[in-house]
């Protein structure tokens, strides 16, 4: 029934100008339109994410979003480093921490929160 239907990410925030600088401008996004209700649709890969305001903001304690990054995984850990993003650091067997970048056995995982606190993953698959 869904299979064969597009899908989006969708990540609540408590303040739409804050988010629109951090996905905007931090993490280079581009803003796509603008919905009602100042609900921010950017284009990301095949799909969209939805960045809407909620009194919920930052609840989740698990991944919003991820981004397979391929090869490009460490120059953008780089580039969001240079600003200013903080890397969460995840003890796990057998994988390495560097830079803020998890390296299991070439597999490399990068975890970050938005301003709100949600979660942000991305991975070289």
């Amino acid at each position: 029934m869904l299979k064969k239907k597009a899908s989006s990410a969708i990540i609540a925030v408590s303040d739409i100008e804050r988010a629109r600088r951090f996905y905007s401008d931090t993490l280079g996004l581009e803003l796509n339109e603008k919905g009602m209700e100042g609900v921010l649709v950017y284009k990301t890969g095949a799909t969209h994410l939805v960045v809407y305001p909620s009194e919920f903001a930052g609840t989740n304690k698990a991944n919003a979003v991820v981004w397979d990054c391929g090869a490009d995984i460490d120059a953008i850990a780089a580039d969001l480093r240079a600003k200013g993003v903080k890397f969460e650091h995840y003890e796990m067997n057998g994988v390495t921490y560097k830079d803020g970048v998890h390296d299991a056995d070439g597999f490399k995982m990068v975890w970050f929160k938005d301003p709100d606190g949600n979660i942000l993953h991305l991975n070289s698959a």
